[in-house]
């Protein structure tokens, strides 16, 4: 074992006794077996019958929650879903232990397949974005459209509001952290939390922060929480130093599916400057840019997100409602920037196994700049 690799885990499928997740009006949970890994999955009764599958893909350290407010949204022209990938939300840890982007792309096909669903309109947040821009590219057959809201897409000169999470992949950083953190508040950390991924968190209700605390304090009397955050992190990390074929950029080029790249100004986590070049990257793009949101626009900024999403339903003609019910929305005032078309440039159709790339992006991670 390399000696910046942490240490395997035990099987671990059966969560401990903590508060359940909190369950939005509408939604429902359920818990889905699968060979290696339990997800749970969060889901809406579709509006009527006949509706496009569509699953999203949450961030590293977020989970289906993230989802909730678009997922309401869009009910009623997609059937939709969001997966806790595993070690996170309400997912027990994976019994191999695999956090890499490759080992959540992984789970993601995993369930669709087992589920029957493809294609779906997929979305991904942040790291969710890394590891859809994965299952795109290596699975095409299960994709009819793709949304990524700040993908976590390797750059070079890496937002300062991201140094943490870098740092967090080093070993017994995560160990380091807990002990120097541990006077910390629940309310503490969601603030911290949510000063780093909003662009404005005056924008969260006081309901919205209480729940936030809510699951805070949940997510810290799980045992494996940190060792889900600094394994992932450790993931995100060695995917961005990958190159040749199993690259997340040269998968983005061969991305066949439609795109919305949705990008915020005030994000400090993922450089506003990568949408240009993630909008030329996807062959088939069109780009959303929201000057005042941060890191989670599908959290901020729902109602205009949706109307791009039901936008790029029409256009492509997938959209399961009778007639679409939003190219516009209401801004408040904001400026959303253009959703422009772009066409990738990469002719590359060359299909990359993920059995291949497994052993690429779960060693050790290259640290040159």
């Amino acid at each position: 074992m390399s000696p910046t690799e942490l240490p395997s885990v035990a099987a671990a499928n059966v969560l401990p006794k903590v508060a359940p997740v909190r369950v939005e009006e509408g939604e429902r949970l359920r818990s889905v077996a699968l060979p290696g890994i339990t997800l749970t999955v969060r889901s809406r009764p579709p509006r009527h019958e006949g509706l496009p599958p569509a699953l999203y893909v949450h961030g590293l350290g977020g989970s289906s929650q993230n989802w909730s407010a678009l997922m309401a949204l869009l009910d009623g022209h997609v059937d939709g879903e969001a997966v806790d990938l595993p070690g996170f939300g309400d997912s027990p840890p994976p019994d191999d232990g695999n956090y890499s982007v490759t080992g959540h792309a992984r789970a993601v096909i995993r369930y669709l397949d087992a589920a029957g669903r493809g294609p779906v309109h997929l979305f991904g947040n942040s790291m969710g974005g890394a590891v859809a821009t994965r299952v795109a590219a290596v699975r095409p057959d299960l994709v009819r459209t793709l949304t990524l809201v700040s993908p976590a897409l390797p750059e070079i000169l890496i937002q300062r509001g991201a140094v943490p999470t870098g740092l967090l992949a080093l070993p017994g950083v995560a160990a380091l952290f807990t002990r120097y953190t541990k006077e910390w508040t629940a309310e503490q950390r969601v603030c911290g939390v949510m000063a780093l991924c909003y662009g404005d968190p005056g924008r969260v209700t006081p309901e919205g922060f209480r729940n936030a605390v809510e699951e805070m304090e949940r997510r810290l009397r799980l045992p494996y929480f940190w060792d889900a955050m600094a394994r992932s992190a450790r993931g995100i990390v060695n995917a961005y130093t990958l190159g040749g074929q199993h690259g997340l950029w040269r998968q983005a080029e061969r991305v066949l599916a439609p795109t919305l790249l949705v990008y915020g100004g005030r994000d400090q986590l993922v450089s506003f400057r990568m949408a240009q070049r993630a909008a030329r990257a996807f062959r088939d793009s069109r780009l959303l840019t929201l000057p005042e949101a941060g890191h989670v626009a599908m959290m901020e900024y729902p109602d205009v997100v949706a109307a791009a999403i039901r936008q790029l339903l029409t256009d492509t003609g997938e959209s399961g409602a009778g007639s679409a019910s939003g190219g516009t929305a209401a801004t408040g005032g904001m400026s959303t920037g253009t959703s422009t078309q772009g066409a990738g440039t990469s002719t590359q159709d060359t299909v990359t196994s993920l059995q291949d790339a497994a052993s690429d992006d779960t060693g050790t991670a290259d640290t040159r700049s």
